[in-house]
């Protein structure tokens, strides 16, 4: 009995590893094949003359159509046009705070010189003595860090296994611990609940070490 209790241990252990290892990769495919259709069926009009189907068409027809449009928006006549637009939407109520925060945002996800989004780090929450991970975001500005008149740090704290929804939290920079891992390892411990823990990085350890103290 003991011996086949290990079997069916050892099956299950691998079951579960195999869970573990092909729904992401099969849910990432299932997302990439769907927005591939996606763009294919967008972009169908413009197929009309080719006489056989040419599947990722409208995939690459959107990368190259944004990658002229940041082209062009890096010369004079571009940047001027774009602050064009920019000023039109800056007039309309609903549009500009729209506009606003997706800019912002988007700036903040894409910028190569923001440490953005960027940095795990460790909060007492929701009380003294309970940790939970978070991402740092970036400094506290305008009216809150006014109104605070503290050193404070713009906290994104996500909830579990879906991360793309959380909270926003505002707290002092001394009460918020810098970790090794990078922002995707992360995410992975976020998603798999606490199951999948990432490797240290030794060297990185010693530089936060400083800064944290």
């Amino acid at each position: 009995m003991n011996f086949i209790s290990k079997i069916f241990k050892k099956l299950s252990n691998n079951f579960f590893k195999g869970i573990l290892i092909s729904v992401p990769v099969i849910i990432t495919f299932y997302i990439a094949w769907g927005l591939i259709k996606f763009f294919d069926k967008k972009a169908s009009p413009l197929l009309g003359t080719f006489p056989y189907e040419i599947p990722g068409f409208g995939l690459i027809f959107v990368f190259i159509f944004f990658s002229i449009i940041g082209f062009l928006t890096t010369g004079i006549l571009g940047r001027l046009f774009s602050s064009f637009v920019e000023k039109i939407l800056s007039k309309i109520p609903v549009l500009r705070n729209i506009y606003s925060g997706l800019k912002q945002l988007f700036e903040t996800v894409l910028s190569k010189k923001s440490n953005s989004f960027r940095e795990v780090v460790l909060i007492e929450y929701p009380r003294k003595g309970i940790w939970a991970m978070g991402f740092l975001t970036g400094d506290t500005k305008g009216e809150v860090n006014r109104k605070t008149n503290d050193n404070l740090v713009n906290i994104f704290l996500p909830t579990t296994p879906n991360p793309t929804s959380g909270f926003l939290l505002f707290l002092p920079r001394k009460d918020v611990i810098r970790l090794s891992m990078s922002v995707e390892e992360g995410i992975k411990m976020i998603i798999s609940a606490g199951m999948l823990t990432p490797s240290e990085n030794q060297k990185k350890i010693k530089s936060l070490k400083k800064n944290n103290k």
